[in-house]
């Protein structure tokens, strides 16, 4: 897998519609009131989505816009995306 490839595709092609800003390992993109960091981790070859938001509807929509946008981009590499649930900060 290609994570800094996918993760570049993802923040410019969403970039046209939502903010997405650089960030030190990757894109923090704001949508449907929630964001999503993407983490580009080249050594383990992977591409780390930290999707957060004010409640449980906005959470599965940043989810649904980022999972299906990557899957997209990645047909070709058979790229799955996996959520889990992390820890409220």
């Amino acid at each position: 897998m290609r994570p800094a490839r996918y993760a570049k595709q993802l923040a410019a092609h969403l970039g046209r519609r939502v903010p997405a800003v650089p960030t030190g390992t990757g894109h923090r993109l704001t949508i449907a009131g929630g964001e999503c960091e993407l983490e580009v981790h080249e050594d383990s070859a992977l591409l780390v989505l930290l999707a957060t938001a004010p409640d449980t509807e906005s959470l599965a929509r940043v989810q649904d816009v980022v999972g299906r946008h990557l899957v997209g981009f990645g047909a070709r590499d058979q790229l799955v995306v996996e959520w889990s649930p992390g820890h409220a900060t």
